[in-house]
This record gives structure tokens, sequence and C-alpha cells, in this order.
């Protein structure tokens, strides 16, 4: 099973590259990908509640493709945010929620901001995903996932970009402070891909998952060179980072 862990959908057009709940399915049918883990996709215009329900529409349009994940942005108000946790978890049904201090613009360790959500996300035990890239570093820096991992050591972390997407490369930052923080597992999306061979040979394969980070990058190019990537590693390997630890993860 293929399982990619970073895909964005909108019902609305965002930016020019945006793709609906069912040019996602086709996309995924050309690659060859069972299913996917989808949040909606940025800017969404501040309409966050509707681009969460629509991600729960898709979900519940495709229940054996699509696993929805929950977006919340601290800066339209905490209660806001605590809100849209609450309604992703316990009401859609989602596994947890994302936070992306590069689009949104916050420390993603701040305690006014930040922490009140991620304490949300930890009361209802669901998973949190962290955008961790090198395009808004000092928001986004993996030393400060780590920091709420070490906080926080029962809470299961998404990194997703593992310290790539663009810009600066944090890559071998994310992959040292994961060895320190057994929670935290990466998600090799919009990365180089001999970072994510090292982050394989150090953390091992139950702890780097493949992510397309679809719409922004083709979904079939990018499970090709993960398949590359994963040539020279025991068969057993390239299932867990091609579907099996998601799978593990949401109790697929």
């Amino acid at each position: 099973m293929i399982l990619d862990a970073d895909c964005h959908i909108s019902p609305t057009p965002e930016g020019g590259n945006s793709i609906t709940h069912d040019e996602l399915i086709q996309r995924m049918d050309r690659a060859g990908v069972d299913k996917a883990l989808v949040w909606l996709q940025p800017p969404y215009l501040r309409e966050i509640d509707k681009a969460n329900q629509y991600v729960y529409e898709a979900q519940q349009k495709y229940p054996e493709r699509i696993v929805g994940f929950g977006w919340a942005d601290p800066n339209l108000g905490i209660e806001n945010a605590r809100n849209a946790v609450r309604r992703s978890i316990l009401e859609y049904g989602f596994p947890g929620v994302k936070l992306n201090g590069a689009q949104n613009s916050f420390y993603i360790d701040d305690p006014d901001l930040s922490l009140p959500v991620i304490e949300e996300i930890v009361k209802l035990r669901g998973i949190l995903a962290f955008h961790i890239g090198g395009d808004a570093y000092e928001h986004t820096h993996p030393f400060r996932a780590a920091k709420i991992a070490k906080r926080f050591p029962e809470l299961r972390i998404l990194v997703v970009h593992m310290g790539g997407a663009a810009f600066a490369d944090l890559s071998n930052a994310a992959i040292e402070f994961a060895q320190e923080c057994p929670n935290m597992i990466l998600i090799a999306s919009a990365v180089r891909d001999v970072a994510v061979l090292k982050a394989i040979k150090v953390l091992g394969a139950k702890r780097v998952c493949f992510g397309s980070d679809t719409p922004f990058a083709l979904m079939h190019a990018e499970v090709a060179k993960m398949k590359a990537i994963l040539e020279d590693f025991p068969e057993e390997d390239r299932q867990w980072v091609l579907g099996k630890n998601m799978a593990e993860l949401f109790g697929l």
C-alpha cells in the first residue's frame, strides 16, 4: 500500500495551483497511491472553517481513499483555533490537526499563540502536524518542534517537509532533533532526496514517511522518486516508508 502523507485540496481557486477532491483522486489513480492524508490548501482566504469542512466532505465522499486532517490558525483567535481543533477531532473524526507557522506567520512554540492550541490537541489525544521548512525558518525551525515534542512526549508529531520546503535546508537539524525525540515522525515531502536517504539510514524506516506535497508537486513523479530512493533498502523498509507507518499510526 502507498499512502501519501502530504496532500492539499481546496473548494476554491487558491493561487492558481489548487485541486478539488475529485482531481486529487485522479492524481492518486495515476500515481498508484491507495490513500492520502489530506488537509486544506493555503491561503484558504481566511475561511478556515469552510476549508476544513471541505476536507471532511472529501473524506465522506472517498472514505477508502482520503484521511482528512484538520488545520488551525491561532492568528484568527485562540478560541477560534481551539474550536477548529475540537471540530476537527470530535465532529469530523480527523486523527489530528496541522499548524503552519510559515503560512500563518507565527512561532510554532509561541507560548501565547501556539501552545494553547497544541494543549487542546493533546487533551483530545490527537496527532499534531507541523510545517517544518526553511521557507520561514525562524517560525518553523526544527528546534521549535523538538521543544514541543519534549514538553509533550505522549504527543505524536508529524514533521512535514522535515526541514526542506525551499530556501534554506534544515533537514540535518530535523534529523538530529528527531534522534532526540522519538515522538517526531518525518514526512519526506518537498525535501532533497539525499536528505530523505540520510533520514532513513539514521532514524530507520519506521520514522520516515512518503509525502508528495500535492498539488505543489506532481504526485506520480514524487512516487517514482521515492521508489528510486528506496531501491537499495529491504522490501520491509520500503513498505514502512511508502505507507505502513501512516497506516499503523491511523489504525487503517
